[in-house]
């Protein structure tokens, strides 16, 4: 939802500038960009592998001939691909006009040269904010109010909600659990039905069938390693025999009853390269691609033939014959993958024969002619039938939760919901700022029912309401609204208390110093004239006190000798007195520092021209009222 509505909304504001400018695309420039978008496309290439407009023209021609005959789909799809290559041209002719508006001029690279190259030396008092404790100033909410309705921009925010929950959750009970025991414990003896014995999971010799008829989880052909088998009974099942069972055991609630069935030593990773041959009629084959199956076997088995009697000609063959294009212009390698990965019967040849090994093998991709480059960690490998129930709740257990979540929800409208919770063993968790447009809720998930009824106008501050969810039920309560406004005194203070603070410890700093000498003013503060050498606009930094924009460019404004008056900086009020200026010569040519000015803004010229756009337009945001 969120990703139509940007898209929309980017689309209708830049639709707004196309035609305020009379902004069009010319037909040159929309074939020019369909050569380039389809330039990779096999199906509008010629022999030489080159996009051929004439191609296109006959694929849009058969496209609407099919259209006319009844079959409009494909060459819908085509007028779908030329408008958005239209509105993709035409975004860029228009971003390319602004960026043509902004680019940084010889002026500019010579401002920018003196910026960063020329300096100054001066000596400084800074008489820090901490002069003053915290304690002598009073920040009073009306100030901070002002200064957030002063600074408004800064401090907008989008209407808010908090809320607090509970969970009444339908986990199976210990008697659950135990019923669940015995009976998937029956599935593992033998049993006598009608005088006839039934073969248990222990005895039968049929093992991928009895496990597929009686789990919830059908039999997994693989290869199982140490490290992939569940963790905490990883130890006790790599090390069984055939035939053996363990179990049962939980494992992310479920129990399990697991039996080895196969063994051997196997690789856990493997490296090949393959050449692949293609057939018509391949559901993975391009539509170009003409040759039968039988003649795709008989040209895989030529090159097989090739390649026993040469190995070192495989590479020359993969560039010259193999249509896989990811991998054939070199070689044909695949690296190193692990069991499974690959399909069935490409797995099966790499990981059950050895180094060197070569052959031919049939998957839905076509033929493969595969060589065998390393295996790697030849360890004990099993195959596993397992018998899998998930451990389910009994109705007895169902109703007594649904009991539970009732009783709270009655009580809590004459009772105070945190300490109901606390009385059934529950702590409330809290969720603050929801946004109304918000689904995702931490430690629930997504569920808009509750954003949805915390913002519906007819809730009350101190509601409570019951929410099914998919294993059990929350109690929700609205613990706080904030509207669409400015932030709150409480929310803002945390930014808006130091600025205010140090603004009114540099008034009592300043009401402390009478004299306009450095030196002076050193003394009476009890603080050192401090020296910096090589301060520049481009890096406003003073050795000792920090970053000071504001200090800088004042020091930048004086004469050699000549001192500032008071300033406020950021960590303090500060006098300064230049030492030396020392320019920078000037330069022939200053192209190197305005192409550097281009580099650094032109990659966020789109993002920031069309944030502007939507900053300075009227939009009307109703999705929270269907969604």
């Amino acid at each position: 939802m969120d990703l139509v509505w940007q898209r929309e909304m980017r689309r209708v504001i830049l639709e707004e500038q196309y035609q305020s400018l009379g902004l069009g695309v010319e037909s040159s420039q929309i074939n020019n960009a369909l050569s380039i978008n389809l330039a990779n496309n096999t199906a509008f290439q010629n022999d030489l592998g080159l996009f051929d407009e004439g191609i296109m023209q006959e694929y849009i021609a058969s496209a609407k001939a099919s259209a006319e005959t009844g079959n409009p789909q494909v060459y819908q799809s085509w007028l779908d691909y030329e408008v958005s290559t239209v509105n993709a041209v035409l975004e860029t002719n228009y971003f390319d006009l602004v960026k043509g508006g902004l680019i940084t001029t010889l002026a500019d690279g010579e401002q920018q040269y003196h910026f960063e190259n020329d300096k100054i030396n001066i000596e400084f008092v800074q008489i820090p904010y901490s002069k003053i404790a915290d304690a002598d100033v009073a920040i009073t909410n009306s100030e901070i109010e002002n200064y957030i309705k002063s600074h408004a921009k800064e401090f907008e925010v989008e209407p808010l909600v908090d809320i607090q929950y509970i969970t009444y959750l339908e986990d199976p009970s210990t008697e659950d659990i135990e019923v669940a025991k015995a009976e998937i414990n029956a599935l593992l003896l033998d049993k006598v039905v009608d005088g006839e014995t039934i073969q248990g999971f222990a005895n039968t010799t049929k093992n991928i069938e009895y496990a597929n008829a009686n789990s919830e989880l059908g039999y997994i052909d693989v290869w199982w390693f140490k490290n992939t088998l569940p963790q905490a009974v990883a130890d006790t099942i790599i090390t069984m025999n055939v035939n053996e069972v363990y179990g049962p055991y939980e494992d992310k609630g479920t129990l399990n009853l697991s039996k080895v069935i196969e063994t051997r030593q196997m690789a856990d990773s493997a490296k090949a390269k393959h050449i692949l041959i293609r057939y018509e009629g391949l559901q993975t084959a391009p539509q170009d691609v003409i040759r039968t199956r039988e003649n795709a076997k008989a040209l895989a088995d030529s090159i097989l033939n090739v390649v026993n009697r040469n190995k070192g000609k495989f590479e020359s063959l993969a560039a010259g014959f193999s249509e896989d294009l990811s991998n054939k212009d070199n070689g044909g390698d695949l690296g190193y993958f692990t069991p499974g990965r690959m399909v069935k019967t490409f797995n099966d040849f790499v990981f059950e024969n050895k180094i060197g090994d070569v052959g031919v093998v049939e998957t839905d991709y076509g033929f493969h002619v595969i060589e065998i480059e390393d295996q790697k960690n030849i360890q004990k490998a099993i195959k596993v039938a397992s018998i899998i129930k998930k451990i389910e709740p009994s109705e007895k257990t169902i109703n007594e939760v649904f009991s539970k979540a009732t009783r709270f929800e009655l009580a809590v409208k004459d009772g105070d919901f945190n300490a109901l919770a606390n009385e059934d063993g529950l702590a409330p968790k809290p969720v603050n700022k929801i946004g109304e447009l918000d689904a995702n809720i931490p430690g629930i998930g997504n569920n808009r029912g509750i954003v949805t009824w915390a913002f519906n106008e007819e809730t009350k501050i101190g509601d409570v309401r019951r929410f099914n969810i998919t294993n059990g039920y929350v109690l929700a309560q609205l613990t706080r609204r904030n509207p669409k406004g400015l932030l709150s005194i409480a929310e803002a203070s945390a930014t808006v208390s130091p600025i205010l603070r140090n603004e009114k410890k540099a008034i009592k700093i300043r009401a402390l110093i009478s004299s306009s000498d450095i030196n002076e003013v050193a003394t009476n503060q009890n603080v050192s004239v401090l020296t910096a050498d090589a301060v520049t606009m481009s890096n406003p930094t003073i050795a000792g006190a920090g970053t000071e924009p504001k200090v800088v460019g004042a020091a930048f404004g004086k004469k050699v000798n000549e001192t500032t008056n008071l300033i406020d900086g950021v960590n303090g009020v500060y006098m300064v007195r230049v030492l030396e200026i020392i320019n920078a010569p000037d330069i022939q040519d200053y192209t190197t520092f305005a192409n550097q000015l281009n580099a650094q803004t032109a990659p966020s010229i789109n993002t920031n021209v069309f944030n502007a756009l939507k900053n300075a337009a009227v939009i009307e945001d109703n999705r929270a009222e269907f969604y």
